[in-house]
């Protein structure tokens, strides 16, 4: 739930993330139902998709040495960390090198490429939606190596808690697309964090201008839409 204004942390105490928390704090209960339903449809889709998910798992294990989920530490609601949970699409130790993920990526798995297309590799989410670290729609959550390189605008989007979808990553849907055009690898990250970056926090901060069930709802519909056509 959205705190008091004062008792947030202190990289949170600026007019530019003040602008955004007035605008919430004037949607608490919309806020209060946002994680209502977070709850009650990731258990409906975690009983549901049980089985689907032990094929992937049973699919990640036979095709590539290695654990069946990846970890990665990413930042969520006031900048607090958390291990984040996906099915493994890479090869073991990919994270060394950038952590950007381009169009075909030779770190990617065979199996990898596929469940990164439906966006399968997600679905371990689910658990974080249910603990509350996550929500089914919020800004995407980013490796504090990048969050760090916010501005203080920017760190209104840490005001809710990360989303499995978001409006940025339907817009930049084809990021890997983008990034994979950049010929020097040493050029990816600096791209992502002076170009994309700012871009997709465009989208993130229009989120919270626009926040509401009615929106979140469409943001749904529509990432289901693309991702399956």
């Amino acid at each position: 739930m959205l705190l008091p204004f004062e008792k947030l942390p202190i990289e949170f105490q600026n007019d530019s993330v003040k602008k955004y928390y007035d605008i919430l704090d004037k949607k608490r209960k919309s806020i209060f139902v946002k994680r209502a339903v977070d709850l009650v449809l990731s258990i409906i889709m975690l009983i549901l998709l049980l089985i689907p998910m032990l094929v992937i798992a049973v699919c990640v294990k036979a095709s590539s040495k290695g654990p069946v989920f990846y970890r990665q530490e990413r930042v969520t609601t006031y900048n607090k960390k958390f291990m984040i949970l996906k099915f493994r699409s890479m090869r073991v130790d990919s994270d060394k090198g950038s952590l950007i993920t381009t169009e075909n990526d030779d770190r990617v798995t065979s199996v990898g490429h596929f469940i990164r297309k439906y966006r399968l590799d997600e679905l371990p989410q689910v658990f974080h939606v249910i603990s509350g670290k996550m929500s089914f729609v919020g800004t995407r959550p980013e490796v504090a190596k990048y969050v760090a390189k916010y501005s203080d605008e920017m760190m209104a989007t840490l005001l809710l808690p990360a989303g499995v979808t978001s409006l940025a990553s339907i817009m930049f849907k084809d990021e890997e697309k983008i990034v994979g055009e950049i010929t020097n690898i040493n050029d990816v990250d600096r791209v992502y964090v002076e170009e994309i970056l700012p871009k997709k926090m465009e989208y993130n901060l229009e989120y919270l201008s626009e926040f509401g069930l009615r929106k979140d709802a469409g943001l749904m519909f529509k990432t289901v839409k693309d991702v399956l056509f």
